[in-house]
């Protein structure tokens, strides 16, 4: 069973001592962590390097999800995708699988266009729960 890791790596040098060091045999770096999608590329390639896998880490909307499908469009050892919306409410086109795949955008940029009137209705609406980072029995938190 080959181990994914590094949704919370930020730098491509411990990337890079991953894989050496055998640790895992898919990466998930996140784009808006580690630098944006020409760091992320970099990453990439050492995965290449190393006989590795890419699943891009995107917890953080369609924006991000926009710039990963770019990446993805252009690993040679791109595995998945993650997400957590498709753009419904956020793109004026959310984006919509075919035969269980999201298209790669072709539009200038990363391919979409934001639907300001509805991200306008969710500005203030949206609330973080407060959540103790250093509860009482001394485990972190990860928010």
């Amino acid at each position: 069973m080959p181990i994914a890791t590094g949704e919370r790596v930020f730098t491509r040098w411990a990337f890079r001592k991953l894989l050496e060091r055998g640790a895992a045999k898919i990466l998930n770096p996140d784009p808006l962590h580690v630098g944006g999608i020409f760091e992320t590329r970099f990453i990439a390639a050492m995965t290449e390097m190393h006989y590795a896998g890419v699943a891009p880490h995107c917890p953080l909307g369609p924006i991000a999800l926009a710039a990963c499908l770019q990446l993805d469009a252009m690993m040679p050892d791109f595995v998945s995708q993650e997400h957590v919306t498709l753009g419904q409410g956020y793109l004026k086109e959310p984006f919509v699988p075919v035969d269980g795949y999201l298209p790669i955008p072709d539009k200038p940029g990363l391919g979409i266009e934001l639907d300001d009137e509805a991200i306008a209705d969710k500005l203030g609406a949206i609330v973080r729960p407060q959540v103790p980072l250093h509860p009482e029995d001394g485990t972190v938190i990860d928010c």
